[in-house]
């Protein structure tokens, strides 16, 4: 039952003078005149289409501020009120201050704007302290995307919006964790994954970048942009060679035991397949794949003539 409830959550009222409240929240980040003008109170189409203009806009930061100090924020979007202090005199950083720097930093686009406000939503709820004095905020990203679903479901997102903007905040720590020691079937997962969000992942992660101090700043901008080269030259790559070595079905009839045939033809998309998915990796030698067959009663059970599908 509960569940049937969050599917069709209604947005609450607005409060009384909401609508004055994103009129002035929007001149704020436009420095000029609001380009709309919203009725009292809000349904949640309007309070959409009132975010993505504020959002779009040149300073954002400045207009959601006008939303926080009003008090709108916590009547419409709670969860990220909630990082309002969130961390101000505790061992970490303050989270609507970074949140509203990462906003700013963030390339004008709906989806990655969205993103960048709700990224560390998740942190309220899994924030732990640690008693050698460290912060945890251990599976925070997946948390915030769950958060996320409750407000799709309150205010009217597009379905490819809502799926790219959930997969954004869900997403956002993985290209900052990369290392140049990363597997090209590492880099290969990370792409497929991203699949067209790639560009927007690879900008949030470079907005989310707001140290003080301009060195961590300048090392965290390049490992992204190793990321980004290398994700070019691996892509570059698999469109000009086949996943597979050539000459691998003959490796595979003398290591194996195997003949000719549909069967091994079948092995061989499997083995295709495997690699695509990035669970093996691409053009390695023969024996890998070999040992690989020999170990997998599935992959060998694709040789046996009953098994044509």
């Amino acid at each position: 039952m509960r569940q049937a409830r969050d599917q069709h959550a209604p947005l609450a009222p607005t409060p009384p003078g909401a609508a004055e409240e994103f009129v002035a929240a929007i001149e704020a980040a436009t420095g000029g005149a609001s380009p709309a003008a919203f009725g009292d109170p809000m349904d949640a189409a309007r309070v959409k289409e009132a975010f993505d203009l504020l959002l779009l806009s040149e300073r954002p930061d400045r207009g959601l501020e006008v939303l926080v100090r009003s008090r709108v924020m916590e009547a419409v979007l709670p969860e990220a009120a909630a990082m309002v202090g969130f961390g101000e005199g505790v061992r970490h950083k303050d989270v609507w201050t970074h949140t509203r720097k990462v906003v700013r930093q963030s390339p004008p686009r709906p989806d990655v704007r969205w993103a960048a406000l709700l990224h560390d939503i998740g942190k309220v709820p899994t924030r732990r302290f640690e008693p050698d004095g460290q912060v945890h905020f251990i599976g925070h990203a997946e948390v915030g995307a769950r958060m996320f679903d409750r407000i799709a479901r309150r205010l009217p997102f597009p379905e490819a919006s809502r799926e790219r903007v959930r997969f954004l905040i869900a997403a956002h720590l993985r290209a900052s964790a990369y290392e140049e020691d990363w597997t090209d079937a590492a880099v290969r997962r990370f792409a497929r994954e991203a699949d067209e969000a790639l560009a927007d992942l690879l900008d949030l992660s470079r907005a989310d970048i707001t140290s003080r101090h301009a060195e961590k700043v300048r090392r965290g901008l390049l490992q992204i942009d190793l990321l980004a080269r290398r994700v070019e030259e691996v892509t570059a790559a698999d469109a000009k060679l086949p996943p597979l070595p050539t000459g691998l079905g003959t490796a595979l009839m003398a290591g194996l035991g195997l003949a000719a045939g549909p069967g091994l033809g079948r092995l061989m998309r499997a083995l295709s397949a495997e690699v695509d998915a990035g669970r093996l990796e691409a053009r390695r030698e023969h024996a890998y794949y070999v040992e690989v067959a020999g170990k997998s009663g599935e992959l060998l059970a694709l040789t046996d003539e009953g098994s044509a599908r």
